[in-house]
């Protein structure tokens, strides 16, 4: 059940992997830094990639001073008189949890979604029998060496959405599998939100689709992700990347995700 909890300690160590990778550039670099960071480079840790929109030194250095002494970004829930549950931050605002989504049920998008063309490269699972067509030309990925709950990690080439898959042999239902991953999200940021659920057919596959925005000292996040459950194993798949930036890449997020199959 440990790749499950790989957004735990990611994230809250994001900030320390990416001062080592800084550091390491430093050392190697023969010239002045521009005052920008080191180049986000699809072989570099993905979580430490969602820092890279911080492109300054001085924010960089900033932000983990306020990680370390924790600026007080605290939250706290808390029960209405009218039976509504909210999380309370320190700076005085609240703001309601959304459990309507979670507890309704889940729908059914009768679209029947397609691998893109364009995917010609399949990433093939070496533990279960299932795959992901990309299109060489967008995406980069590579076998998970940090994360060793994730067996591949993906980076939009020259961009700032990612992804990776997550694989198990064994099965749990989409409906189970739903509350591990948001109970596993909230481990690492208790204000995670249920944007959107429904169910897909994706290449003649049925997966529960969900997208989860939370933040983390600040940062404000969005996962996007396809969950598959059979008698083979589970698969999550997901990808993920600032809140602003969501709507821009949700094209080619969707496109990403729609390469799962079954081999």
């Amino acid at each position: 059940m440990s790749s499950f909890y790989c957004f735990r300690d990611s994230l809250l160590v994001a900030l320390i992997r990416y001062l080592t990778q800084i550091v390491r550039a430093i050392g190697r670099s023969k010239t002045k830094l521009d005052g920008r960071l080191p180049i986000c480079t699809y072989n570099i840790d993905p979580y430490i990639c969602l820092l890279h929109n911080l492109t300054t030194m001085k924010l960089f250095f900033a932000l983990l001073i306020l990680f370390i002494v924790n600026s007080g970004i605290s939250q706290t829930r808390a029960v209405t008189e009218t039976g509504d549950e909210v999380i309370l931050y320190n700076d005085g605002s609240w703001s309601f949890v959304d459990g309507d989504i979670e507890d309704s049920e889940i729908p059914v998008n009768e679209t029947l979604f397609e691998k893109d063309k364009k995917a010609s490269f399949q990433v093939k699972s070496k533990k279960l029998g299932v795959g992901l067509s990309i299109n060489p030309k967008e995406w980069a990925f590579t076998k998970s060496t940090d994360n060793e709950s994730a067996e591949f990690e993906f980076q939009m080439r020259g961009e700032d959405l990612y992804g990776m898959m997550i694989t198990e042999k064994f099965e749990i239902p989409l409906e189970t599998l739903k509350g591990i991953a948001l109970d596993n999200a909230r481990s690492a940021a208790n204000d995670i939100q249920l944007m959107k659920e429904e169910y897909r057919m994706v290449n003649g596959v049925k997966v529960l689709m969900m997208q989860i925005k939370g933040s983390l000292q600040g940062i404000k996040f969005i996962y996007f992700g396809y969950y598959y459950s059979s008698s083979m194993g589970t698969v999550q798949l997901v990808t993920y990347t600032g809140e602003g930036l969501f709507e821009e890449y949700y094209s080619k997020a969707e496109i990403f995700l729609n390469g799962f199959e079954e081999l």
